[in-house]
């Protein structure tokens, strides 16, 4: 019982996780409000709110908008315009927020919106993982405003070949958002407080230890898309940890991970060539919102996990 309360507490309303959506303008001051459900497969708000208070938190925010129950004091939301934590199909489900694809390091009541940020609440089952440490729903952040509370934060995307088709794609997926970018080769430099974006075949950026724990499955990484050691395999996975299918020649992935309250790290991988081109292609704000993860096969991208049915 106590294992059962504290994961909602400190983990889902307690915890910011990050934004989802189109970002606002880095400019303009507003703010984007996505409400979803079943890891981003529905949405039920989606909007760009002005004029908002400094002293605004993501909890009052969510509150302007939709219509909330609370308990433990008003730090963790219950429901959202009726929509109940507790169990869903027998499995537990509860409302979880992200910052800029990010988690927060304090709750939604003590976490401050800033001008630009992305904030994302999304109803999901938490069974096989409490924890989620980044997504990839709310491109282009956290490249824009940097990752949850945290301030901006420089850019470097790393490529096993630095000049090939998908190396120029991510990188200019990125400059065509506004965010300055550095890009060099693989691992030739290393630099904290960097966000990074890894791209290549996923058995040439195994051996960086802050991915390897997407092999793990989501209770280690919060990815709901597994490649294999070989790398020649991805099993995307359902919300429940099974595997949906098993993807092989010509699969990619883009995904973000973290360890503690370091910054994310985005991978974009193949099983092969063609698996990184299509991975590449799909690093765009259309192909990634209001999702946790995603796998592409040519111009297939689907979710992951393989929610509701899948999209």
């Amino acid at each position: 019982m106590l294992r059962r309360l504290s994961v909602p507490l400190v983990v889902l309303a307690l915890t910011g996780v990050a934004g989802c959506g189109p970002g606002a303008g880095p400019g303009d001051g507003s703010v984007s409000l996505t409400v979803t459900r079943d890891f981003g497969s529905r949405e039920l708000i989606s909007k760009s709110v002005g004029g908002l208070p400094e002293s605004e938190t993501v909890m009052r925010l969510l509150g302007r908008e939709a219509k909330l129950t609370t308990r433990y004091g008003g730090g963790f939301v219950q429901s959202v315009d009726g929509l109940k934590g507790g169990r869903l199909d027998g499995r537990p489900a509860d409302w979880f927020f992200f910052v800029n694809g990010r988690e927060a390091p304090k709750g939604a009541a003590a976490t401050k919106v800033r001008p630009g940020d992305a904030i994302w609440w999304d109803f999901r089952d938490w069974g096989e993982a409490t924890n989620v440490p980044a997504v990839v729903g709310s491109f282009p952040e956290p490249f824009l405003h940097g990752p949850g509370t945290e301030k901006k934060l420089p850019v470097r995307v790393e490529c096993i070949e630095v000049g090939s088709a998908p190396c120029r794609a991510v990188s200019r997926a990125l400059a065509e958002e506004g965010v300055p970018v550095a890009t060099q080769a693989f691992r030739s430099q290393v630099a904290d407080e960097t966000i990074r974006v890894l791209v290549g075949q996923w058995r040439q950026l195994r051996d960086e230890t802050s991915i390897l724990s997407i092999e793990e499955g989501p209770r280690a990484s919060g990815v709901y898309a597994r490649p294999s050691a070989s790398g020649e395999e991805i099993a995307l996975l359902r919300p429940d940890g099974s595997t949906a299918r098993t993807l092989a020649a010509g699969a990619g992935i883009v995904a973000a991970t973290a360890f503690g309250e370091g910054p994310p790290v985005w991978v974009v991988a193949g099983t092969d060539d063609a698996g990184l081109v299509a991975a590449s292609k799909a690093f765009n704000a259309r192909s990634l919102r209001n999702r946790y993860a995603v796998v592409a096969e040519g111009t297939q991208v689907t979710g992951a996990p393989r929610a509701g049915g899948g999209r």
